[in-house]
């Protein structure tokens, strides 16, 4: 069977274009590998706030609290603090 001069410049396989699918799985490999490195660097910065005496485990804390809407965060501040109440904190 001869190859058609649309088949020979734009492979196609179970009408999957091959050379997209290469492009996005290659896009998303170079970010999957960036991600990592920058996962990495992140590591890095808490390993340097933990030895310059800054707890990790607030620091977390904090960037996970600065994400969220001010509003969120006085409700849930309000909620932990009517928990310790209720159990004489």
């Amino acid at each position: 069977m001869a190859l058609s001069v649309v088949e020979v410049d734009k492979p196609e396989t179970g009408g999957i274009a091959a050379d997209r699918l290469r492009s996005l799985v290659d896009r998303i490999e170079r970010l999957e590998e960036e991600r990592k490195a920058l996962g990495s660097d992140i590591k890095d910065i808490y390993a340097e706030a933990k030895s310059a005496g800054f707890d990790v485990k607030v620091l977390r804390q904090l960037i996970r609290i600065r994400k969220q809407e001010p509003a969120e965060v006085e409700e849930q501040e309000t909620m932990l603090d009517v928990y310790r109440r209720a159990l004489g904190m």
